[in-house]
């Protein structure tokens, strides 16, 4: 399976947040997978769909290094005055 077969729609990945804590996702590419720090799992894509179920998530090492991540929900940029 290709790189393009793992990429995942952004307006999905702005929407999608950990089924275990609720809380945010980092997408890395290199891996294809959806990554809860605060869960410690890694959740798979497969043909571009996020395989979101607790089974499935793969356990992270905390020193496990993700490379070229990115955060999966954009950032808000600050308010001006």
């Amino acid at each position: 399976m290709s790189d393009a077969d793992n990429e995942v729609d952004p307006k999905l990945l702005e929407i999608l947040v950990c089924p275990v804590t609720k809380g945010p996702l980092t997408y890395d590419r290199e891996k294809g997978e959806l990554i809860s720090e605060k869960a410690g799992l890694a959740f798979p894509i497969r043909g571009g769909i996020p395989i979101m179920l607790v089974d499935e998530g793969r356990p992270i090492d905390e020193d496990e290094a993700i490379p070229d991540a990115v955060s999966a929900r954009p950032r808000k940029a600050p308010r001006r005055p």
